[in-house]
């Protein structure tokens, strides 16, 4: 049985206008993302990664192409339903956390909620088994400033996750940790995996790549080539 596309993107551009200067900065991309998929994708600096991330996420908009969310094609909704498929349909995981100083761990993870318009007692109880889920059960009251780098990724990722997304859109997720925390936060990606998320991590550290199933490389603001990965290898 064929899986379901979770993410369409067909001849994908996106050009941005700086005064007189005409910057590319994804010039034709076309893709597939099936559920549950694990997928990488890679590049140099300006080949098109965070531009087809921000496209990706309903933060930005293309050019000309089309993108299709979980059979919903993005251009035609207005601003209110792309806040909801923000909201609901994408759990992102940035690498600098963004995470709110001021409150603890369970009341960061229960803001997409908030939007979500739960009740609060029901959000706070849902928030608490995410951070379980991702073995913060123990930090569930400590604030950012009191949490390491890791655990700080893993509320980031709980929050991800708190509306049950469709994808986990991961922009760099180990980048600004030490190489023990960041293999954690990918031992913790493959267990979400195996549970049957959709994850697609962008990264440009080729060991990182190789914990997906796939890796997309983009150069120049196109797919250059692709890898398929299995057990950290490349597959011949």
């Amino acid at each position: 049985m064929e899986k379901r596309k979770i993410i369409e993107v067909r001849h994908i551009k996106k050009v941005y206008k700086m005064g007189k200067v005409t910057i590319e900065a994804v010039k034709d991309i076309s893709m597939d993302v099936y559920e549950n998929e694990f997928v990488a994708i890679m590049g140099p600096s300006g080949s098109g990664k965070s531009t087809l991330m921000n496209i990706l996420g309903c933060l930005d908009t293309p050019t000309s192409g089309d993108y299709i969310l979980n059979g919903t094609l993005v251009s035609t909704l207005d601003d209110n339903e792309l806040a909801r498929i923000r909201n609901k349909e994408i759990g992102f995981v940035f690498q600098t956390f963004n995470l709110l100083k001021g409150v603890d761990a369970v009341h960061n993870v229960e803001l997409p909620l908030i939007y979500s318009g739960l009740p609060y007692r029901e959000r706070i109880e849902r928030a608490k088994k995410t951070l379980i889920s991702v073995g913060l059960g123990h930090r569930i009251n400590h604030k950012p400033s009191e949490l390491s780098g890791g655990q700080r990724q893993m509320v980031a990722i709980a929050r991800a996750l708190v509306n049950n997304p469709s994808i986990l859109l991961a922009d760099e997720p180990t980048g600004n940790l030490d190489s023990k925390t960041g293999e954690e936060i990918l031992k913790l990606f493959h267990k979400l995996h195996e549970d049957g998320n959709t994850i697609l991590m962008v990264t440009h550290e080729r060991d990182v790549a190789l914990h997906a199933e796939r890796i997309i490389h983009l150069r120049d603001g196109m797919i250059e080539y692709e890898e398929k990965v299995k057990d950290g290898k490349v597959k011949v």
